[in-house]
C-alpha cells in the first residue's frame, strides 16, 4: 500500500478551513514547538523530533508522518518561526534525507508504519541518508545502470558499484535503484530499494575532490541482502519511484533562499564589503547584476512556493536547479576575480571534513571549487535543458534508439 499525500495516519486536531486557517495552524504549531522546546536550550535531536511530532518537518505530508496535510508553500511560514528562534536548517544537516528520501518514502513505502519508522529518525538527523543512483557506466543515462538485484525468497541479493554518492561515508540508509529484469527495455526492468549502509557486503570508499574534501564516495555491493519489506513501489516500477526522487531533488537543490540577500549572493556581498581596496567600477557593475539575478531567482522560488500544493513537484522544478547552479558558479567566479592573485591561495586544503561540521563552509576559494559540481550533481544542466524543452516547451525529444530493446542487448562501453 502506498502512502499518498491525502493519507491520514493518525488523527490530529480538527483543521481550520481555507488557506488562512491552514497558515494560522502552521504558525501556531511552530510557536508552540519553540515555546516548549527552546532550540537554544534543548538538543538538536529533541528540537527536530518535536518539529516532526508537530507536523512541521514537511507540512504537506500526512498527519503522523511529519506533516499537517496542508500546502507545501506553508513550509516557509513554519521555517521562519523555527529558525528565527535559533532552530537549525534541517536540509543542511541531512540534505538527501530531507530533500529526496523523505518524499520518496512517504509516497512509496509499503505501509504507513514503515514510512513512519524511517521518517522520524531521518527528521531528527539521527539517520543520515544517501542516494545510490549513478554508476561508472550510467550517469546522465540513469536507466542504463547495471547494478543487479536478484530475488532470493523474502530477500534480494545485490551486486554492483555506485559512484559520486554524497555522504555515503556517514549514511545509515540509502535509496538504491537496481536492475531486476535485464530482459526488458532499460526503463522497465528497474526496482527501487532502501539499503542498510552497514549491512554485510556494503563497502564505501571516499573520493577525494579538488577541494581537498571527500564528500563523494564509491559504494560497492557484493552479495548485499535487502529484505523485500524494504522495497519501495512494485517490482519493475523503479523508474517511476526514481522520478519522485529526482523531481524532489531538483526542487530541493534549486529552491533557493526565501530571504532577500541571503544564499550564495551573501558571500559575494560580504567579500565586497570586506575588501574596499579591491573595488573597481566594472566589478561593482558585475556584483549589481549578480544580485539582481539572485533576487529574481528568489522571487521566482517564492512564487512557486506560494502556489504549491501537497502534490509532488513536476518538471518545472528543473528551472530553479538549472538557474541556481549556473548562478552559483557565476557568483564565485566573481569572488575569485575580485581577489585576483589572492584567490589562488588556499591554505586550508584537506584540513577538515566539512560534512561533519555544518558550521564550517570553508574559505571562499573552497566554495568556488565546490561550485563546479553544481551543474553536474542533481542532473546536469544539459539534461535539465532537455527536460524543460520536452516536458514544458513541448519540443521534440532526442532520438532514443535503445528505448524498445532489452537492456542486455544494448551495447555498453
Amino acid at each position: 500500500m502506498s502512502v499518498g499525500a491525502d493519507t491520514v495516519v493518525n488523527s490530529g486536531p480538527e483543521p481550520r478551513s481555507g488557506p488562512a486557517g491552514d497558515a494560522a495552524r502552521v504558525e501556531e504549531a511552530a510557536r508552540k514547538v519553540v515555546q516548549d522546546h527552546d532550540p537554544r536550550s534543548v538538543s538538536q535531536r529533541e528540537f527536530l523530533g518535536a518539529c516532526f511530532d508537530a507536523g512541521l518537518s514537511w507540512v504537506h505530508f500526512p498527519v503522523g508522518l511529519g506533516g499537517l496535510g496542508v500546502s507545501r508553500g506553508l513550509q516557509a511560514n513554519a521555517d521562519a518561526i523555527l529558525q528565527d528562534a535559533g532552530g537549525p536548517m534541517p536540509f543542511a544537516l541531512n540534505p538527501i534525507g530531507y530533500g529526496m528520501a523523505a518524499p520518496t518514502l512517504r509516497e512509496h513505502a509499503q505501509t504507513p508504519d514503515r514510512a513512519a519508522e524511517w521518517l522520524r529518525p531521518l527528521a531528527t538527523t539521527e539517520d543520515i541518508w544517501c542516494q545510490l543512483f549513478s554508476e561508472p557506466g550510467a550517469g546522465s543515462d540513469l536507466a542504463g545502470l547495471a547494478t543487479s538485484a536478484v530475488r532470493d525468497g523474502d530477500e534480494w541479493v545485490v551486486n554492483g558499484q555506485k559512484v559520486w554518492t554524497s555522504l555515503a561515508h556517514r549514511a545509515n540508509w540509502a535509496l538504491l535503484l537496481a536492475r531486476t529484469d535485464p530482459d526488458v527495455p532499460k526503463h522497465k526492468g528497474l526496482t527501487y530499494f532502501v539499503l542498510d549502509m552497514h549491512a554485510p557486503g556494503v563497502e564505501t570508499r571516499p573520493l577525494r575532490q579538488m577541494t581537498g574534501q571527500a564528500e563523494f564516495n564509491e559504494v560497492y555491493m557484493n552479495d548485499a541482502r535487502i529484505p523485500d519489506a524494504h522495497r519501495l513501489g512494485a517490482v519493475g516500477a523503479g523508474w517511476r519511484v526514481a522520478m519522485t526522487t529526482l523531481m524532489n531533488e531538483r526542487t530541493a537543490i534549486g529552491g533557493g533562499s526565501s530571504r532577500r540577500g541571503t544564499g550564495t549572493i551573501a558571500d559575494a556581498v560580504a567579500l565586497w564589503a570586506d575588501r574596499p581596496d579591491l573595488h573597481t567600477p566594472i566589478l561593482r557593475d558585475r556584483l549589481a547584476r549578480l544580485w539582481t539575478k539572485a533576487e529574481a531567482q528568489r522571487l521566482t522560488g517564492e512564487r512557486s512556493r506560494a502556489t504549491a500544493t501537497a502534490k509532488g513537484p513536476g518538471p518545472e522544478g528543473s528551472v530553479g536547479k538549472l538557474v541556481g547552479a549556473e548562478l552559483n558558479q557565476q557568483i564565485y567566479e566573481f569572488c575569485m576575480d575580485l581577489l585576483g592573485a589572492e584567490g589562488t591561495v588556499y591554505g586550508d586544503y584537506a584540513l577538515r571534513d566539512i560534512t561533519r561540521n555544518e558550521d564550517y563552509r570553508g574559505p571562499i576559494q573552497q566554495r568556488f571549487l565546490r561550485s563546479r559540481a553544481n551543474t553536474i550533481e542533481g542532473g546536469t544542466s544539459e539534461v535539465l535543458r532537455n527536460i524543460l524543452g520536452e516536458r514544458i516547451l513541448g519540443l521534440p525529444g532526442d532520438m532514443r534508439a535503445d528505448s524498445d530493446r532489452p537492456w542486455r542487448e544494448v551495447p555498453r562501453g
